[in-house]
């Protein structure tokens, strides 16, 4: 008999095909994400999971699950899987991390460059029908990105490729890391390895490129944004809990700092009643940094790799735990 795969969101079709292959295969396409109580209930009987990054597979799921082998996040995160009690019950977990670092880093920039520039805000003016005269020497002024310094939290694969970037605009690179990069490493990114402290104080920009720990759970608080320039900007594409939404509202209406431009959220989908959509100093993008075609196809690709291997026994090319 086929072993039995369910997957929370339906994939592409070459990949969904991939799985008919070998498996006997369910896909949910219901309410986004699935409802707990229809996820506990189909973890019962089988042997693969394919989840997105929305779907809490905690240990309390995971104890349900009487043959669950392999749990394959379509996601480079999986902060949303219990990975440690996974592990102890020997289902193995795999992500797809370096596939989306493209794409991430390149919204990053776009968000960077469109909250210096407010071109965002450009936007709504028009479509309002605000534009009425057009602009002289002091109105509606962006910010320059020449000379100005990026600091990034986390100088990982997408934090270095944002770095890339950000050179071709002679912008300085400030970091800080749990463990420093080589010097050779710096070197060719231009980068300058500094203290958190220093990060947030001497940066006129900082991009976020850390997991949700607890660590790092709402570590950009009043406090950190106080200690910030109040002419500067943060970027956040990693993860909407690491940064504290209600400090972060009281530091853009108070301009305690000057904007923000954000693809990631404490709690997902957002809408227009959100503190957040009724301020001007920042740009909102639906959690969209590894959304282009390409990107998504590779993502597909790996999961079904991870899983295929994972339910072999195997360790998938991208795996957490074991």
């Amino acid at each position: 008999m086929r072993k039995k795969v369910f997957l929370t969101r339906t994939l592409h079709d070459f990949a969904l095909k991939e799985l008919k292959k070998k498996y006997q295969i369910e896909v949910h396409r219901g309410k986004i994400p699935i409802p707990q109580t229809k996820l506990r209930s189909k973890i019962k009987d089988i042997d693969g999971l394919i989840c997105f990054p929305y779907d809490i597979i905690n240990k309390e799921t995971i104890d349900l699950a009487e043959n669950l082998k392999a749990i394959s996040t379509y996601s480079v995160g999986f902060d949303h899987i219990d990975t440690k009690y996974a592990k102890e019950k020997k289902i193995r977990v795999g992500y797809t991390p370096e596939v989306l670092t493209d794409a991430t880093a390149d919204l990053a920039f776009a968000l960077l460059l469109d909250s210096l520039r407010r071109v965002s805000e450009g936007d709504r003016i028009i479509r309002d029908g605000k534009w009425r005269v057009i602009y002289g020497a002091h109105d509606y002024v962006g910010v320059d990105l020449q000379g100005k310094t990026l600091g990034i939290l986390g100088l990982g694969r997408i934090g270095q490729t944002l770095a890339k970037r950000v050179k071709a605009f002679d912008m300085k690179i400030i970091y800080h890391n749990r463990n420093r990069i080589s010097k050779s490493k710096e070197k060719s990114l231009g980068a300058k390895y500094v203290s958190f402290e220093r990060l947030i104080t001497q940066s006129d920009v900082i991009s976020i490129h850390v997991p949700h720990t607890k660590e790092t759970d709402k570590m950009f608080n009043i406090k950190v944004f106080k200690k910030m320039k109040n002419s500067s900007f943060l970027i956040n594409t990693s993860r909407g809990k690491v940064v504290n939404e209600k400090d972060l509202v009281v530091a853009l209406k108070k301009k305690i700092i000057a904007g923000a431009g954000l693809d990631v959220f404490e709690q997902e989908p957002i809408g227009k009643n959100h503190p957040l959509a009724k301020l001007q100093n920042v740009v909102l993008a639906p959690h969209i940094g590894s959304s282009t075609k390409e990107t998504r196809a590779k993502m597909a690709e790996i999961t079904v790799k991870n899983l295929n291997l994972a339910m072999n026994g195997k360790k998938p090319i991208y795996s957490v735990g074991y």
